[in-house]
């Protein structure tokens, strides 16, 4: 194995375990203490923890994240006649890793195009370290992420709200694309469930006595649906909220922002693809975001508003309560997230589109007359605000904190 010392130091600071493997190819015409020699020297200089497998690819298809270093030039053969043997392994992408030395490179891509040619998939990772440890951890992070997909349970709780017409989804085709399980769950159980939790008493700071007396039904919805997230065994849920105003005279908004905040993604109005949308962000960045609609753009400037009446509590530096909006009932969220770089995306239900864009956070408001929480975004391309007004993919769309397109795209 070769581990720089920089990188045991900072896996034991951070407790990271990578699994990682690396493997080799080498042709036999080259001098083998000369190649060994530049292989310490280019792995060692990698901020990348990984297992060195060598010429020995025994266990391949088996890690998380694998690499084959071609170490130099003449292995194209090698690797044709080892490609049946991997395929039968494993169907990933193959992912080939060059120093640049002994003809490496120029291997690497006969091997890559032989590889477009079967109409298989392949990359070749290559450039200084920095850029190569980089691209190595965000790989990781995608193999991760899709792991976590393919053992994920999300509820949709009731079915999607009424005006959600465009929101369809097909579970079969989402199990099929990604792995993820969509589990029905009648309202009725929820209500059943909520009927059946005691009120309590919440320590939280109330602006109005409305609020104050709201809160204990508020908190009630949030146990209540814990117990479905357990008892279902959720990864994340998304409700038919605007039915709670009418059965119990509250709102979810409470329950979501705090089931977000301790890692259950949670999203509103039964609408599936954006609880898709946000259940692929928190499996690759650990954050599901922030569900909320378009209320305005302005097409010169890039400038948006986005609002909605919930919001994960750890996504923002401070929070108020309100009422929810439309209906002046309940407990909603008025959150204030850091200023910056965001990133908003959506996915459609059957998993063909999807919408991606990057801009900068530039406040977030207090307006009496939209949804408690109000962000300004100014979109880094201001062409990108003509897709919301010609293909949009429905009307909910997720804020994410930071610029992702690239990880985001890896995963799709």
């Amino acid at each position: 194995m070769f581990f720089s010392p920089l990188l045991i130091t900072f896996a034991q600071n951070f407790k990271l375990v990578a699994d990682i493997a690396i493997y080799t190819l080498t042709s036999g015409l080259h001098d083998e203490q000369a190649v060994e020699a530049a292989t310490k020297e280019f792995l060692n200089g990698l901020n990348v923890a990984f297992m060195f497998k060598g010429s020995d690819f025994a266990d391949y298809g088996s890690h998380a994240l694998e690499l084959i270093y071609v170490r130099t030039g003449g292995t194209e053969g090698l690797f044709k006649q080892l490609l049946p043997e991997l395929q039968r392994k494993k169907s990933r992408p193959i992912y080939l890793l060059t120093s640049g030395k002994s003809n490496s490179l120029a291997a690497s891509m006969e091997i890559l195009s032989f590889l477009r040619q079967q109409g298989l998939e392949g990359e070749i990772i290559h450039g200084d370290a920095a850029y190569i440890s980089r691209r190595i951890m965000l790989l990781k992070q995608v193999v991760t992420a899709k792991q976590q997909l393919q053992v994920c349970r999300l509820g949709i709780i009731g079915e999607p709200s009424d005006w959600l017409i465009s929101s369809n989804t097909d579970a079969d085709l989402v199990r099929q694309k990604t792995g993820i399980e969509l589990v029905k769950i009648p309202m009725d159980e929820l209500l059943m469930t909520i009927s059946a939790t005691p009120q309590r008493e919440v320590s939280e700071k109330a602006p109005t006595e409305a609020i104050k007396q709201a809160l204990p039904g508020a908190q009630q919805i949030y146990e209540a649906l814990s117990i479905i997230v357990t008892r279902h065994q959720l990864q994340g849920l998304t409700l038919r909220c605007f039915d709670l105003l009418t059965s119990v005279k509250n709102t979810g908004c409470w329950a979501l922002a705090r089931l977000n905040a301790e890692g259950i993604v949670a999203g509103c109005e039964g609408d599936v693809p954006a609880l898709l949308s946000m259940m692929i962000a928190k499996a690759l960045v650990g954050v599901g975001g922030f569900q909320a609609n378009p209320v305005n753009i302005d097409h010169e400037t890039g400038e948006m508003v986005f609002a909605h009446c919930t919001i994960a509590l750890n996504m923002v530096e401070r929070y108020e309560l309100d009422t929810h909006y439309e209906s002046g009932m309940g407990v909603g969220i008025r959150g204030y997230m850091a200023s910056g770089p965001v990133t908003i995306f959506k996915v459609s239900g059957d998993m063909t589109r999807h919408f991606i864009a990057e801009g900068e956070l530039l406040r977030c408001e207090a307006k009496a007359d939209l949804c408690r929480t109000q962000m300004v975004i100014r979109l880094n391309d201001t062409h990108q605000t003509e897709y919301f007004l010609t293909e949009p993919i429905g009307n909910h769309h997720i804020i994410l904190p930071g610029h992702l397109k690239d990880i985001l795209i890896k995963v799709l």
